[in-house]
């Protein structure tokens, strides 16, 4: 660490050390035309980045980013990041050796406010063309297994009830659409950039949707005027910690919210944007009309990959991925299961084959610079594994080729959700139907079906004879001889 930290802000960035990369633009003259709403580490590492870097090329200068947010604990993070002119310091950990840049695109946070109200008048503003989410894979209200839109929910009911007072980023989206239509300033381009396939698809149900149950003929406007492209999104990207805030330090940068990332960002879009929008793809994204096949080879094998091995970890007591990776059983059984599998589900990409993109992710998953934690990635399981796993599952089932692995990741995520380690200590909740996995994953320990009858999760897999089968036999494996006998029994059967 640097003797004498330079606190990051505009007036610092002529004073920033010699080998770390700064704007070069004139962040004063800076127009906004994006507001994004959910500011975590992921959107400032990709999205905000892609951004920056067209604007170190003089392009897109009036298209800087307003971040959003509508929980509360979004207000500490705004804190934060005025504090320091919206500037963040991103660091690549490549295995070669750490880099660091700061980036300057975003220009401005807006407050956050219990009926959105400050969030509601920045996206009425005819400036914006766009406004972006990354809310999480279950922040869509969708159900899980029918992929419908989810009325009953209490935030859904509250904002059809008061759509001038709304709780959700979407009910918020809505309100400023309304504006928007009554002023005549138009639509602007919703764009998801979470890890969903058909993102675009799903934000655009979610939206219409909730609009119908208040004003129909708001929901027909939105329907037919505004876009929502469908896009693939990817960098690895963790938490930041008390690590983090040393590693920003050794910089000699004194920076409240650090991003660190892998050495790799894809982004993949459609074209479809109402309101224009930046030339990303002269920095590296890429348009094109067939998301779907890099999105499912993205979701299938990375992120389901992620679920595979962080659950494994959890029991285990394992903190970090790359640590997954090297454990002789957890490694092989990401590598397995994602080649013999995962990847015949798959269809090939531009440049890319599945079995090459396994090898992709199994050295990206491996590289020991990214502190990313097993728990950090086996958040909310509930909707990563209906979204990333289980429909390779019903792929392979259909398919009639293997699948043994992926039933045993279900009963490898039911021995997590149990809630303790096999070393006796606990596993704190970590999904936002914790208590009812838990109840489940315990009554599971002796009738295994009480796991598989989770509908809302599983839907017709719970009735599928072959899953029951091999489900509970390996769970009760689990339960007697501990995972690593079941691990090795997969792997060297």
């Amino acid at each position: 660490m640097l003797d004498t930290l330079q606190k990051l802000s505009n007036g610092t960035l002529q004073d920033l050390p010699s080998d770390v990369s700064s704007p070069t633009y004139d962040r004063a003259a800076l127009k906004a035309g994006i507001v994004h709403i959910g500011l975590g580490n992921f959107h400032r590492a990709h999205q905000a980045w892609y951004l920056h870097r067209l604007m170190q090329q003089g392009l897109a200068l009036d298209w800087a980013i307003i971040g959003a947010g509508v929980r509360p604990a979004d207000a500490v993070q705004r804190d934060h990041l005025a504090a320091q002119d919206y500037l963040t310091t991103l660091i690549e950990l490549d295995p070669k050796g750490r880099s660091a840049e700061v980036t300057g695109s975003m220009i401005g946070f807006v407050p956050v406010a219990d009926e959105n109200g400050p969030l509601i008048a920045q996206m009425a503003d005819p400036a914006i063309r766009i406004v972006a989410l990354t809310v999480t894979e279950g922040g869509y209200y969708i159900d899980p297994v029918s992929h419908t839109f989810d009325a009953d929910h209490a935030d859904i009911r509250h904002d059809a009830a008061h759509p001038d007072r709304p709780r959700t980023a979407f009910g918020a989206m809505i309100a400023a659409l309304g504006k928007r239509r009554s002023d005549g300033s138009g639509p602007f381009t919703a764009q998801s950039c979470d890890n969903l396939q058909g993102n675009g698809n799903i934000l655009r149900q979610t939206l219409v949707s909730l609009a119908r149950l208040s004003d129909p003929d708001l929901a027909n406007w939105i329907d037919q005027n505004c876009t929502f492209p469908n896009s693939m999104v990817d960098c690895i990207v963790p938490a930041t910690g008390p690590k983090e805030l040393d590693l920003v330090r050794g910089f000699g940068i004194e920076d409240a919210a650090p991003v660190t990332h892998e050495n790799f960002r894809q982004w993949v879009i459609e074209d479809d944007f109402c309101a224009g929008r930046p030339d990303w793809d002269k920095v590296g994204a890429t348009f094109t009309d067939d998301v779907h096949a890099f999105e499912a080879m993205k979701i299938r094998i990375l992120n389901g990959g992620h679920q595979l091995i962080s659950n494994a970890g959890e029991v285990l007591s394992i903190e970090f991925v790359s640590d997954c990776m090297s454990h002789p059983l957890i490694g092989d059984f990401f590598r397995k299961v994602a080649r013999s599998e995962i990847a015949p589900q798959v269809g090939s990409v531009p440049n890319m084959t599945p079995a090459a993109y396994v090898d992709q992710i199994d050295t990206r998953f491996s590289n020991p610079e990214i502190i990313d934690t097993v728990r950090r990635v086996a958040f909310d399981g509930s909707s990563r594994h209906t979204g990333f796993v289980l429909p390779v599952l019903r792929d392979a089932l259909a398919a009639g080729t293997d699948c043994d692995g992926l039933i045993l990741s279900q009963a490898i995520w039911a021995r997590m959700c149990e809630g303790t380690r096999e070393d006796g200590r606990s596993i704190a909740p970590n999904d936002p139907i914790w208590d009812k996995l838990n109840g489940a994953a315990i009554a599971a320990k002796t009738d295994p079906n009480a796991w598989l009858e989770q509908r809302e999760i599983y839907g017709d897999l719970a009735g599928n004879a072959l899953v029951q089968d091999r489900f509970a036999h390996w769970l009760f494996l689990i339960w007697r001889d501990g995972l690593d006998a079941a691990l090795h029994a997969y792997l060297r059967p």
